[in-house]
């Protein structure tokens, strides 16, 4: 039951539209296979192979992810959205790690043996990727989307393209990759896999206000920080919810302005006076 506990309140750690724990139990089919698996990974360390492989295949046809009952997986595993997800026999997952859809820990011989990859504490794998063969992902890495990883990867590095080769460094601006995690887990923003190395100036652009985000929180901090010492405590009251009907488009407000106006000005030529004076006009020239 703690397991149980754990991979729920994942969800709720990694995916910000998670509202409610019975939502998360009832049409997550990523907790469903991770469910079905801890199960079916219980009959086959017991000798019920037969078993645990018709329950594995049940989930699949269920969830549209598919585990192997001999894969090992440990703590706080999240799949987010899991269709097309294919985890191999002799694949190893550590600790808090995450996949997103279409990953898939291949082997690359047919071989029997190990030859499937290890994926160490906190692995983040975006959607689509291929981690193949017998090959260690260390701690902290990150596969981008669609890449196709077949060697070993560092700690704390991200991997992107085909084939996976190596865009960030552990050491490259760790105090700033801190403050934008920071920031990623108040916002519950996680993009895939995605860094602001990748080619992608939608992400280069959200990196950036989370960059500003964070310096503008340090600097209320600071403030909220000095109050306190003068004995103020306002800043000890939490903040208001936002919602999201608080927020009206720019662009359907001045639409909506626009027409407006302009069924007030057909509403106006349309009245006695003004075609009257129309008319008045008209006589006149």
């Amino acid at each position: 039951m703690q397991l149980l506990r754990e991979d729920i309140a994942c969800v709720f750690e990694r995916d910000p539209a998670a509202r409610n724990t019975l939502e998360v139990i009832t049409t997550y089919p990523g907790l469903h296979a991770i469910i079905h698996y801890r199960l079916a990974n219980a009959l086959w360390r017991r000798g019920f192979k037969w078993l645990a492989r018709f329950l594995s295949a049940v989930s699949r046809w269920l969830t549209g992810i598919e585990i192997h009952p001999g894969a090992t997986i440990g703590r706080r595993f999240f799949i987010d959205h899991g269709m097309g997800v294919v985890i191999g026999e002799t694949a190893e997952i550590g600790d808090d790690c995450t996949l997103y859809h279409g990953v898939t820990l291949g082997g690359t011989s047919w071989n029997k043996g190990k030859r499937h990859p290890t994926l160490a504490n906190g692995v983040v794998v975006g959607a689509g990727a291929k981690v193949l063969g017998p090959i260690q992902v260390a701690d902290n890495a990150r596969i981008g989307s669609n890449a196709v990883v077949t060697k070993d990867v560092p700690e704390a590095v991200t991997v992107v393209g085909i084939p996976g080769r190596i865009v960030r460094k552990a050491s490259e601006r760790a105090e700033q990759d801190d403050r934008r995690a920071e920031i990623a887990r108040k916002i519950g923003f996680d993009a895939y896999g995605m860094t602001d190395e990748m080619p992608d100036p939608i992400a280069r652009s959200i990196h950036n206000l989370m960059d500003h985000m964070g310096a503008v929180d340090q600097k209320i901090d600071t403030m909220c920080q000095a109050l306190y010492n003068l004995g103020d405590r306002t800043c000890s009251e939490a903040l208001p919810e936002l919602a999201k009907e608080d927020f009206v488009s720019l662009v359907d407000a001045d639409a909506s302005e626009a027409g407006a106006a302009s069924d007030k000005d057909v509403a106006d030529s349309d009245t006695p006076e003004k075609t009257a004076e129309a008319a008045t006009a008209a006589d006149k020239q």
